[in-house]
């Protein structure tokens, strides 16, 4: 248990973090299903649109904190492929 006023002012401030950040990391994961879902439909216009949409938002989970760089480069980089390989 905290001790200090400013231990207890975190774990209050660490608690909204979470469900924030679960909620960017909940969206980010649900953009990046909807890219593969239409890679495995094989539909090439829809995975291309849907990784459109999803790239910025990756970018974004970046900029928040959410994700670390790398993860979303990679991440980024397979679904890339995964579409120019329909």
């Amino acid at each position: 248990m905290a001790n200090h006023k400013s231990a207890k002012t975190r774990i209050r401030r660490n608690e909204r973090r979470e469900v924030i950040n679960g909620a960017r990391r909940g969206r980010i994961r649900t953009f990046i299903k909807k890219v593969e879902s239409a890679i495995e439909s094989g539909d090439k216009d829809a995975a291309a649109a849907a990784l459109k949409a999803a790239q910025p938002e990756i970018h974004r989970g970046i900029t928040r904190g959410v994700l670390h760089k790398n993860t979303a480069s990679r991440k980024i980089s397979r679904l890339n492929a995964a579409v120019k390989g329909l």
